[in-house]
């Protein structure tokens, strides 16, 4: 088939997800590129696209070894209508256990064909200075293998007619998926002494949980933590200070200092 242009889909509260699949698309070489972020809180609601030629390149990162939910629901307001689509996955150096299966499943159930697939390291939503977890990847190396990776999609999809040859590509995984966490109520809080009151954090928040006015109030029923607004906080005053959330941080950041790869299926 032609690659004429490519679609990146993604959900990306962090962007480590984003320069992954932009990186790939940068190995397939197509002649033009166009986004569909659904990180931003429309994302629900507005009318999507339907894909009608590719390929498209989906990514979502990993909490807890599952799809985020709100990226499930996302997702799953997609149209596929036959369009081949690679698969990708973004861990914080821990696991992606039943992810990229779960990944693969809800696409096609969209009507995607998955040609490829692919799970990334990017830098934990919870790594601080404190306790440092994958910092700064996706690096260089992690860079280029997604480019390498865009490039044997490139010469797959170069042998492929139409997307009715694709063949079922495998991946890992197990079904039923792992339950996921079972962690609520706990949002990143503010020091209100150092708080700038610029309003990032709200900008950045995909589900719109965070309301600046003369504070910062967070909805704890709406947070996801993916730590976008703390990440993105220039005075560092948003935080994640649950004592629980601080007891994983820890024990990834003990447990995981081990370098994983990135995996790849084409």
């Amino acid at each position: 088939m032609n690659i004429n242009s490519a679609k990146l889909i993604y959900f990306s509260p962090t962007q480590t997800t984003r320069k992954v699949i932009e990186a790939i698309a940068h190995g397939v070489q197509p002649v033009t590129i166009e986004h569909l972020d659904l990180t931003p809180p429309g994302a629900r609601t507005r009318k999507l696209p339907e894909m009608h030629d590719g390929p498209v390149i989906i990514g979502s990162p990993v909490y807890s070894g599952r799809l985020p939910a709100e990226a499930v629901f996302r997702l799953r307001r997609l149209t596929g209508n036959g369009v081949p689509a690679v698969i990708v996955v973004v861990y914080g150096n821990r696991a992606y256990e039943d992810t990229l299966l779960e990944l693969r499943d809800l696409v096609v159930e969209t009507g995607f064909k998955p040609v490829a697939a692919g799970a990334f390291i990017g830098e934990h939503s919870y790594s601080t200075n404190a306790t440092p977890i994958a910092v700064r990847r996706p690096d260089a190396d992690d860079l280029r293998k997604a480019r390498e990776f865009g490039e044997m999609i490139r010469v797959k999809l170069k042998t492929i007619r139409e997307a009715g040859e694709v063949p079922p590509i495998g991946v890992p995984g197990h079904f039923p998926y792992k339950e996921r966490g079972t962690l609520s109520s706990i949002s990143p809080v503010t020091d209100e002494t150092v708080c700038a009151k610029c309003e990032k954090c709200a900008s950045v928040c995909p589900t719109a949980a965070i309301t600046v006015r003369d504070t910062v109030v967070t909805d704890r029923s709406a947070c996801i933590r993916c730590c976008a607004c703390v990440k993105t906080c220039s005075t560092g005053a948003r935080m994640m200070d649950d004592p629980r959330i601080r007891q994983v941080a820890e024990q990834l950041s003990m447990n995981c200092r081990g370098r994983e790869e990135p995996e790849t299926y084409v």
